[in-house]
């Protein structure tokens, strides 16, 4: 799950002006949350040309919320869902910016440390601990990759948006993460499945040890 903060025309109204400045991008946006399924298949779906999952579709969103609004609030929603419709054993990978430490979400969403985090004394805990840190690092990088492809797909959101238009907006959004959905399991592959699925194949283990340190030119070159 990540946030996508998308540019917005600067309004004359002072109040709307200041719910969709972002202070810490120095621009006016709209914030939106995505929330994505695994881009995981089994051996069998790719022999059988099965798309049934794994396709990294969109599974939960909220669209067209204030830019002066935290990611953490725009996912509200999201929470809840994580509350009832999410089996044991699954959690969303996220960033810092999500909460994931309340009563009602325990155990449902994982993010990598932050600097400063006090490690275990033991040294195989901590190994242990490194390693699967490195892992939530490398796997929320394709968090990332998902947002980019969202705006490489539909040049619309790169031009700020009309301002004065907020239902246009909402259906906007709504119309291209359905379209991003139906592409997905049309086709079978978006460009996060074209660009690493083979890497998988290959040598899944490498992908998630490297991932992290790949430059961003060589990511935006090979999508």
């Amino acid at each position: 799950m990540d946030g996508l903060n998308l540019p917005i025309q600067t309004s004359q109204d002072q109040e709307v002006e200041n719910a969709t400045f972002n202070g810490w991008l120095q621009e006016h946006f709209i914030s939106s949350v995505f929330a994505s399924e695994p881009m995981v298949r089994t051996a069998k779906q790719c022999c059988t040309n099965d798309l049934s999952s794994g396709l990294g579709v969109i599974i939960a969103c909220n669209l067209n919320a204030p830019s002066s609004w935290h990611d953490s609030h725009v996912a509200q929603p999201i929470y809840e869902k994580l509350c009832s419709c999410t089996p044991d054993g699954y959690y969303l990978v996220t960033d810092t910016a999500f909460p994931c430490g309340t009563n009602q979400i325990a155990g449902r969403i994982k993010v990598p440390m932050k600097d400063g985090t006090r490690l275990p004394v033991d040294e195989k805990e901590c190994n242990h601990l490194l390693q699967y840190d490195c892992q939530l690092l490398s796997y929320r990088q394709t968090a990332k990759w998902g947002m980019h492809t969202m705006q490489g797909s539909f040049g619309r959101l790169c031009v700020p948006l009309a301002i004065n238009h907020s239902d246009l907006q909402g259906d906007l959004l709504e119309i291209v993460s359905r379209l991003f959905n139906l592409c997905a399991h049309a086709i079978g592959h978006n460009q996060i499945w074209t660009v690493y699925m083979p890497i998988w194949r290959e040598n899944e283990q490498e992908l998630w040890m490297s991932f992290e340190g790949m430059l961003f030119s060589e990511q935006q070159r090979n999508d």
